[in-house]
């Protein structure tokens, strides 16, 4: 084995330092609490998953899975996502009265990556699932719920796009007449790729009236009003479902005093193809990427042979990470250097700091190379060497 690959790891896989987990295990620490305070309870799902059912069911494509196959010749995946495994949790052995379930999770996910390019294969995500409640108030409330988390974990600056996949699917159907020509619009809504839609829309063999409702979905986007302007585009049945649905929504976060974080956004479209109505994205001001999405889905569960209405969403840690910008390096560690006459009194005092909620380092001095270079990792040195009584 070359020394090369001795210290590669495999592709999008990443080590945590010290540092980056102190930073990981304060923003994890902040937003659970927030989450439990709402009444959400966490649970844990395997690792490992069947391909057949929560691999199939995740809406992840293929090439993404991590697969392997046990010894009974079953093909299984390294979870990609916690969404499926949690409805095939709940539709197996929770959800059984038909009431509402809030859970929630914080979990590694594993997506296989084609090429390096940064993007991790396996990271850390932090989120609730709202089950059995299909009521406007449900969604409201997980999107309420994300925002408080978010700001419990130190981010200030941060803005929620909410759509409705409900309403641009009705578009499409009415304008376009068939599945096929409304996913290839959709593709580009995907890839945020305004310039091909609007080119694609003009080449269409459409009435300029319809060519242009299809543009004016990309304008869209802004505050509340933008509601009364989508409804003049629709009037068909599920349009204008979708249309009340995000009144309703609306109406439901000014109570909960969080529209200052909201705007409309009719463009999104999310990756999951399991969403059925309201979505929603969080982006910061500083990083490209939405820091974590979520929304409606009523018919994932019906995949494990327990149909119920659901919503909910996830967080990615590490792009929270990076929206929080740097931290400060924060190493409060107090390190004991003794020697070998002193090793009683030294356990002492430090068993005395931890009962007190210290981080206490036990040293002998022995075992240091560079007495400077050690003790410059550490926030404060006692030393206790030599005879006791003749100082420290």
């Amino acid at each position: 084995m070359s020394k090369l690959f001795m210290f590669e790891k495999p592709l999008g896989m990443r080590d945590t330092l010290p540092f980056l987990y102190e930073v990981k295990k304060r923003i994890r620490h902040a937003m659970i609490n927030e989450i439990e305070k709402w009444g959400y309870q966490f649970i844990e799902t395997p690792t490992l998953e069947y391909y057949e059912t929560v691999g199939a069911a995740s809406a992840i494509v293929d090439q993404q899975l991590f697969k392997l196959l046990d010894q009974q010749g079953h093909t299984l995946v390294l979870r990609p996502d916690m969404t499926a495994p949690i409805a095939r949790l709940a539709a197996s052995r929770l959800y059984e009265n038909g009431n509402p379930l809030r859970l929630a999770y914080n979990a590694n996910v594993f997506r296989a990556q084609q090429r390096e390019g940064g993007r991790p294969a396996e990271f850390e995500q932090i989120g609730v699932e709202c089950i059995g409640d299909g009521t406007i108030a449900a969604d409201a409330e997980v999107i309420s719920l994300m925002i408080a988390a978010l700001e419990e974990a130190g981010l200030k600056r941060f803005t929620v796009a909410i759509g409705h996949i409900g309403y641009v699917n009705a578009l499409f159907l009415d304008v376009l007449g068939n599945e096929e020509r409304a996913d290839v619009l959709r593709r580009f809504l995907y890839e945020k790729n305004y310039v091909g839609y609007r080119e694609h829309v003009k080449s269409l063999p459409l009435s300029s009236i319809d060519k242009q409702r299809l543009l004016k979905l990309l304008e869209l986007r802004g505050d509340e009003a933008i509601i009364a302007e989508a409804r003049e585009q629709i009037d068909t049945e599920a349009g204008i479902k979708a249309i009340v649905e995000l009144e309703q929504l609306f109406e439901h976060l000014r109570l909960y005093g969080v529209l200052n974080r909201i705007k409309i956004d009719l463009n999104l479209i999310s990756h999951m193809n399991y969403y059925t109505g309201i979505l929603f994205e969080v982006y910061a001001e500083n990083i490209g990427f939405p820091l974590g999405n979520g929304g409606r889905y009523d018919d994932l569960l019906a995949k494990f042979e327990r149909k119920a209405p659901a919503t909910g969403f996830g967080i990615r840690v590490d792009r929270l990470i990076e929206a929080l910008g740097e931290p400060e390096e924060e190493n409060h560690i107090h390190c004991i250097v003794f020697s070998q006459e002193r090793f009683f009194e030294a356990v002492q005092l430090a068993n005395e700091r931890r009962r007190k909620g210290e981080r206490v380092v036990l040293q002998h001095i022995s075992g240091i190379a560079d007495i400077d270079a050690c003790t410059k990792q550490y926030s404060d040195i006692t030393y206790l060497i030599g005879s006791a009584g003749k100082g420290e």
